[in-house]
């Protein structure tokens, strides 16, 4: 026997009858007239060779084992329809098809999280790409056009292949251990060169020769923020976190937040980067916003954001932009 293809419209149609339980709640739905939606039932059934419903005398239809059977494939197949049109309809109002981001590592994972929840609902038919970096390889991933649009710190912020939009900051507070030694009180000047400093290092070149709060020649050099606090609650050195990432930790007692007369902790200013020659789309600017938001609302409960995830994919490179 040769099996036909049911077009879309009956496919449509044999979900409405499934899902409205009668053939005239159908019509209803479709706007259509009864013997329009019991034809198109029944050409489906004759192309494919099956009975989808059992409908005898005035019971309401019913799926039989094939209708039940073709019922998913029925679904997804107009789900992906829907989906590429109203992508299309994206398309031609506009909007991006796909959007490529890189997110500085500072930022707090949960408000990636909080923003990226409501991007999908806001535009779901946009493919995103979303990269976690450190310092210059931030501005690396849009110069090289990786991404369109950077969630970037102060460190790049400067450069004139960029536009910027200030969107919020971040503390980074000096931390360690509740049992090292400048964990106690009355830390003298100069006392923190003496002991080893955890300090996150640039992956690119972009940023070469530049060093920020690095106060101790004793210094580890790591690519990862995860690492980094990983090795701070095991007692391992000391160095400055972003307060929203220790937070919990500093609830506990798992870390303190060390009184040094140098100050090293710092405001770390997050802007919204991306090429002077490019253009942003409805998406992105939407993503700007979205992040401005969620990062205001961490300012003022950093405790809500806390994360232990937030890390740096891929392999380390030299030369390194040494960050407390």
């Amino acid at each position: 026997m040769k099996i036909g293809e049911p077009t879309l419209d009956q496919l449509r149609i044999f979900l409405a009858v499934e899902e409205e339980g009668s053939f005239g709640a159908a019509a209803k739905r479709m706007g259509r007239a009864v013997s329009a939606i019991s034809y198109g039932i029944a050409q489906m059934e004759a192309q494919l060779g099956v009975t989808l419903f059992a409908r005898e005398g005035s019971r309401k239809p019913v799926l039989t084992d094939d209708g039940r059977g073709l019922l998913g494939e029925a679904k997804a197949i107009i789900d992906r329809s829907d989906a590429l049109l109203a992508k299309t309809r994206g398309l031609h109002a506009g909007l991006e098809s796909d959007l490529g981001m890189v997110v500085d590592v500072m930022v707090p994972g949960e408000v990636i999280a909080d923003v990226l929840r409501e991007f999908r609902t806001m535009f779901p038919t946009v493919s995103l790409n979303l990269q976690v970096e450190g310092l210059g390889a931030v501005a690396a991933c849009l110069l090289d056009e990786q991404s369109h649009l950077a969630i970037g710190g102060p460190v790049i912020a400067d450069n004139p292949e960029f536009e910027r939009q200030a969107i919020g900051t971040v503390e980074l507070v000096p931390v360690a251990a509740p049992d090292h030694l400048l964990a106690r009180e009355g830390v003298k000047p100069g006392e923190s060169r003496e002991h080893l400093q955890l300090i996150l290092t640039d992956r690119s070149p972009l940023t070469k020769g530049r060093e920020f709060s690095v106060l101790s020649p004793l210094g580890w050099r790591l690519g990862d923020l995860g690492a980094k606090h990983a090795l701070l609650k095991q007692g391992i050195g000391w160095g400055n976190m972003p307060r929203p990432m220790v937070a919990a930790d500093l609830a506990s007692g798992a870390l303190v937040e060390l009184d040094l007369p140098e100050k090293p902790g710092a405001s770390y200013t997050f802007s919204a980067l991306w090429r002077r020659d490019s253009k942003l789309g409805p998406a992105a600017s939407w993503m700007i916003d979205g992040f401005r938001d969620r990062l205001e609302q961490c300012r003022h409960h950093p405790g809500h954001a806390h994360t232990e995830t937030d890390r740096l994919d891929g392999a380390a490179q030299s030369p390194l932009l040494p960050v407390a």
